[in-house]
């Protein structure tokens, strides 16, 4: 008799713990300028990515996705929004190095203060969207759109926020090189001693813990694999701008097998309370790799419009609507995770603000056929001018004066330059990112950073 009310009990209590069938959970975790082979699922021997690994598993992995930039602040501009990030002037990624201009009238005047600058919080976002639609919304991690308050991720659509605003800064201490400090908890500068990687996870892990009874959506942008690369359990030397770039390969796996650790953590978690099935769970980065990176078989790295600095890893994990252990071809990109967000969650944005990106549950689940799509990316600084669009299997890059033209699906490496033997297609290409940058320049955006 009493072991019947101990089982009515626990049986009761576990169903109270689990969520309520519904609408998805879900999670985003962006690692920073993660190369194209460092993880195990693409092909990496020397660093151990075994959850990141199951993603891909018992999900999808694509070959062919892309980042809305080569740089750090566009890409998240373009999640962020669901839109090219030039709709908004957030072409480059804020921080030393970047030329900024402030309108006035009909004019650009430079900004020399780079704090000044961020994304307007007038401008519609993905997380209001999610929250409107009764999503708990938190961010933990680097944000890197906007240093000062009136930036904060907490004033863009997320409940929470913990981690750092700038573009890197030390793992340990929270400093960027010149001092400032960059650990927020909402609105608040805190002072949490720990080694940021783990910190993120843990307020990662704890959010699902939390908010297990209603549907949410976990945006985890890490701050790892950016320089500077300090792995776990070495707080000394703390961070210099002479020391910056100072590493090792060993030092960087070190640091991406903890977010992966983190990725466990969450996994766990999820499962703790009957959430794993019902969880959209993606992964990617928010550029190619750089210095420490392996970006295998692509050509160049980060801040380049080639291959190695716009192609990155992508997985998919969501066991009640995707395949399991599928890879995928269908080329894709950032913003992409917008639209698909949105419609799982039945969030429709403004028709003013139709998202750039496009579901990709109805070709992943294969209710509709893979297509041919058309991807633009510009830079345009003092010093280096590059512009690039794929459509299919081709590829146009103009580096500087040099037109090139390659076949992506047999030259991935981005090493056979066929622009004489194909003139219709460097033709049509052309004409697209032509009709694309007019679409762009209609806009009169408040920034511009390029």
């Amino acid at each position: 008799m009493h072991l019947s009310i101990a089982l009515v009990a626990l049986l009761s209590a576990l169903v109270s713990f689990a969520a309520p069938a519904g609408r998805p959970n879900i999670i985003f975790v962006l690692v920073d300028d993660m190369g194209y082979a460092d993880l195990g699922c693409y092909g990496a021997k020397d660093i151990r990515t075994p959850h990141i690994d199951r993603l891909a598993r018992e999900g999808v992995r694509f070959t062919d996705f892309y980042s809305n930039a080569p740089v750090c602040t566009p890409t998240r501009c373009g999640f962020i929004t669901g839109r090219w990030q030039q709709r908004v002037g957030l072409e480059w990624a804020f921080g030393f190095t970047a030329e900024a201009f402030r309108r006035r009238g009909n004019e650009w005047v430079k900004e020399p203060d780079m704090h000044a600058l961020g994304l307007p919080t007038t401008v519609p976002t993905l997380p209001k969207l999610l929250k409107a639609a009764g999503f708990a919304t938190g961010a933990f991690g680097k944000w890197h759109l906007g240093y000062r308050d009136e930036f904060n991720p907490t004033k863009h659509g997320f409940d929470e926020y913990f981690g750092e605003l700038l573009g890197h800064s030390d793992y340990y201490t929270h400093h960027y090189y010149d001092g400032t400090y960059a650990l927020r908890d909402g609105l608040k500068p805190v002072k949490v001693e720990g080694y940021l990687t783990d910190l993120i996870n843990q307020r990662a892990t704890q959010f699902i813990r939390t908010h297990a009874r209603e549907p949410f959506f976990l945006y985890v942008p890490h701050l790892a694999v950016h320089c500077p690369f300090q792995p776990p359990g070495r707080p000394k030397p703390s961070v210099s701008k002479e020391g910056m770039y100072d590493g090792t390969r060993r030092d960087y796996a070190a640091m991406l097998e903890k977010v992966d650790e983190g990725v466990g953590m969450m996994l766990a978690e999820l499962e703790r309370h009957g959430l794993l099935d019902n969880t959209l769970f993606v992964l990617s980065s928010d550029n190619g790799g750089e210095r420490l990176s392996d970006n295998g078989p692509l050509a160049h790295k980060k801040s380049t419009l080639w291959e190695g600095g716009i192609r990155v890893p992508c997985v998919m994990r969501w066991p009640a609507q995707l395949p399991k252990g599928k890879t995928t071809s269908q080329s894709a990109i950032t913003m992409d995770l917008s639209a698909t967000f949105a419609a799982i969650a039945g969030a429709k944005p403004a028709v003013d603000h139709a998202f750039d990106g496009l579901n990709l549950l109805p070709i992943l689940t294969g209710a509709q056929p893979e297509q041919a799509r058309s991807f633009f990316w510009r830079i345009d600084r003092t010093g280096r001018k590059q512009k690039a669009v794929r459509h299919g299997d081709w590829k146009y890059l103009q580096d500087g004066n040099i037109e090139m033209l390659f076949n992506l699906k047999e030259d991935i490496g981005e090493r056979r330059d066929l622009y004489r033997n194909h003139p219709q297609v460097m033709a049509d290409l052309k004409q697209r990112l032509a009709a694309w940058e007019a679409e762009m320049a209609k806009h009169q955006p408040e920034f511009l950073v390029k």
